[in-house]
């Protein structure tokens, strides 16, 4: 009896992550592409599942088999894990977790742990379950990193930390944005985005819709751009909220296959007024200026996608020196009295407004025109949030070069 396909595909994927380094949903795509439907939904629930709970599995195969973690061969280790998230967090048959987790082992040809790692997965059957039911509230619990939980309980309090916390490790919704046709499922509170049960990849491959959360959209909606108006968007690949903007649009990119990746989206989706630029946003070209709007997505630390990101709460980092340079950076290449939207995906009050705030920009207020997304401390920002309007989780001011 070989290991079932989902399983391997899901053991493929954590491997990769952790051994070298690779991107969940990069890592899972080569790992799943001959998959039916139904095994490659299994695969990414227990692929991303087994990255993101990574902190409270090693505690569990550590605490019940008495062995460090680290020491372990990154087969076996990749196996347990694997193992000890179905155990502890689905309703795949005990039996079958506990017996494909030795085969994996086994099929790295790592015959001498095989008898480890059946033992150590037959205590973890017995003592996962009152394990994670004993540990208190908090970063181990949810798996997280304590420096993510500190930053969340100094900015949203300790109940909204943790609801940011058990929002992030559950499914987030899937919504497209409507490019052309006929809407694509459920409309939103956000225009031209829809809720649907998946993805068509056919119609993102024809331009019709394109994957985008309800957070993301509502960053491009609120550049406003019109017809006739020359816009700087900074940081722009993928192409999610460029391919928005009205008007001529300057779309700046420094990794060259990202910028790659943004010229074939834009034109996947008929985005004629978008002009790709491969250049450093700190460092623009000279004859970058003079636009009445920019829009600068900065890179962050991402906590406000860890659901669909979740190897990124093992990488993350806040980067507030390099978003006020290019907030800064930005703002000059805008003509006096041009608008300029700074949007991160992150909960993080150190990349957010402390950011605008030590830019110096005047602030337009925001809160009035989208009530529903008023950052609950500074009104004239947004702020979405996966645990109170589950979506992403995006801040977003709209500044004006006086």
């Amino acid at each position: 009896m070989s290991v079932a396909p989902a399983r391997r595909a899901a053991y493929e994927t954590v491997m990769r992550v952790f051994q070298d380094d690779a991107y969940t949903d990069r890592a899972f795509r080569t790992a799943a592409a001959s998959l039916d439907r139904r095994d490659r939904a299994l695969a990414q629930r227990l692929a991303y599942g087994t990255v993101q709970r990574a902190r409270t599995l090693d505690h569990a195969i550590e605490t019940l088999g008495r062995r460090p973690v680290r020491k372990l061969d990154p087969p076996v280790r990749a196996s347990l894990r694997l193992g000890a998230y179905q155990l502890g967090f689905t309703e795949v048959a005990p039996h079958a977790a506990v017996y494909e987790a030795v085969e994996l082992v086994r099929d790295a040809r790592l015959q001498r742990a095989v008898p480890f790692t059946n033992a150590i997965m037959r205590r973890l059957q017995e003592g996962i379950g009152p394990l994670l039911a004993a540990l208190p509230e908090g970063p181990l619990k949810h798996s997280y990193p304590d420096w993510i939980w500190d930053v969340w309980r100094r900015d949203f309090g300790e109940e909204q930390a943790l609801d940011l916390m058990r929002a992030h490790n559950e499914p987030q919704e899937t919504v497209v944005r409507l490019i052309g046709g006929d809407p694509p499922g459920e409309p939103t509170d956000i225009p031209g985005a829809y809720r649907v049960d998946r993805v068509d990849e056919v119609a993102v491959d024809e331009g019709r819709i394109w994957p985008q959360s309800r957070g993301s959209q509502l960053a491009g909606l609120v550049v406003g751009s019109r017809q006739g108006e020359r816009v700087l968007d900074l940081c722009a690949a993928p192409g999610g909220k460029a391919t928005m903007l009205a008007g001529e649009v300057t779309a700046v990119e420094l990794d060259d296959g990202r910028a790659r990746e943004l010229q074939e989206n834009v034109l996947r989706l008929g985005a004629l007024n978008v002009t790709v630029v491969e250049a450093d946003g700190l460092a623009l070209p000279p004859e970058l200026t003079g636009y009445d709007r920019a829009l600068i997505d900065a890179p962050c630390s991402g906590l406000g996608v860890l659901a669909g990101r979740p190897d990124l709460r093992w990488r993350a980092r806040p980067l507030p020196e390099l978003q006020l340079g290019l907030l800064r950076a930005a703002a000059e290449r805008v003509r006096p009295g041009g608008t300029i939207v700074y949007s991160v995906c992150t909960l993080n009050a150190d990349e957010n407004e402390a950011v605008v705030d030590a830019s110096g920009l005047r602030v337009l207020p925001l809160g009035d025109e989208w009530p529903k997304f008023r950052h609950p401390k500074r009104p004239e920002f947004l702020l979405t949030r996966p645990d109170i309007h589950g979506t992403t989780g995006f801040f977003i001011a709209n500044l004006v070069r006086d």
